[in-house]
């Protein structure tokens, strides 16, 4: 078998090895609002978003040209395919690590921050893109700050309708509506975060000379939202936990706010084709909502820990792709 064939294989191995465990990391992403109010059983709700995580993967690529070709020209790097393979070692092994921990930490950050490293050590500060690089990184940094805003303001909206309401009759009817926000969510998530495994490769696949442009081939996509779909029906409870019972206590109200305030965000940026956390605009939406809820109601050290995780992963997944790039080549 020709060598060149087989690396590439190890990277497409890679690469949806990193897009499964970026299923099972980020199923808290579209269902823990809706688990932790009881809209959904856990099984149900996992099959729901493993259903909608394909369909919303495989209907959009505007993401995955972005990554593809924003931090790095492929076609300029000798060594593309040695860089793509320590960026999604560095990326996988610091997903594992914060999903072994339960914190909701972000893929996209680790993969961006991975690939700027490995591109940085492997190829030299000139072949990357900074201009490209930092506007990632600045749609990164807004994105969980504009759905925090977004959550805190649709549940004062909310707040204000049915202030006069009985709760148990609210939340019975919002309890209902989850299902559908839940769904909403998970099709978002796949619009967005299944494509940047589909941006690595199609990298890969241009810098082994296999193809000249970064438009996603269709094997690509379907491989790309397989691997996310199956990841995403295992489940990840100790996210699940975290995102739906620890940082404040959610009813149906709040689950609903924070499920649309986070959608409308990711399926924004996805239209923009900005690759954004999920996890950070989810988590931060949740956050908005509880804020608005009762500001005394959030569990301010737990959002501290995560807040902390979010600004280190970038530059952690940078020097160990780095690392990882100077022991093996």
């Amino acid at each position: 078998m020709d060598t060149s064939l087989l690396v590439l294989g190890i990277v497409i191995f890679l690469a949806l090895a990193f897009d499964f465990i970026n299923g099972f990391h980020d199923t808290a992403n579209a269902i823990a609002t809706s688990v932790s109010t009881r809209a959904l059983t856990p099984r149900r709700a996992i099959i729901m978003a493993a259903v909608m995580n394909f369909l919303g993967a495989i209907l959009f690529t505007g993401v995955a040209k972005t990554i593809g070709g924003s931090v790095a020209d492929p076609t300029k790097l000798t060594n593309g395919i040695d860089i793509v393979i320590a960026t999604l070692i560095a990326a996988i092994i610091w997903n594992l690590l914060t999903w072994w921990f339960g914190i909701p930490s972000s893929s996209s950050h680790a993969l961006i921050g991975a690939l700027a490293g490995a591109v940085y050590v492997g190829a030299g500060q000139d072949k990357l893109n900074w201009s490209g690089f930092i506007g990632i990184v600045e749609g990164l940094i807004f994105s969980p700050l504009i759905a925090f805003v977004v959550g805190y303001i649709v549940m004062m909206i909310l707040k204000y309708i049915f202030a006069y309401r009985s709760p148990h009759t609210v939340n019975k009817g919002f309890r209902t509506m989850q299902v559908i926000t839940a769904a909403i969510q998970s099709f978002t998530h796949g619009t967005n975060d299944a494509q940047k495994a589909m941006g690595i490769i199609t990298f890969a696949l241009v810098s082994a000379g296999y193809q000249d442009h970064l438009e996603v081939p269709m094997w690509v996509k379907i491989s790309a939202a397989t691997a996310m779909a199956l990841g995403t029906s295992i489940g990840d409870w100790k996210i699940i936990k975290t995102m739906g019972t620890k940082i404040f206590k959610i009813d149906p109200i709040n689950g609903f706010a924070a499920d649309v305030s986070g959608a409308s965000v990711i399926f924004t940026a996805t239209l923009l084709h900005l690759p954004v956390s999920t996890t950070h605009a989810i988590t931060s939406a949740i956050l908005g909502v509880g804020s608005a809820k009762r500001f005394s109601a959030v569990r301010w050290s737990l959002a501290g820990r995560i807040v902390i995780t979010w600004v280190i992963t970038i530059p952690i997944s940078a020097l160990l792709s780095g690392l990882i790039f100077k022991i093996l080549f």
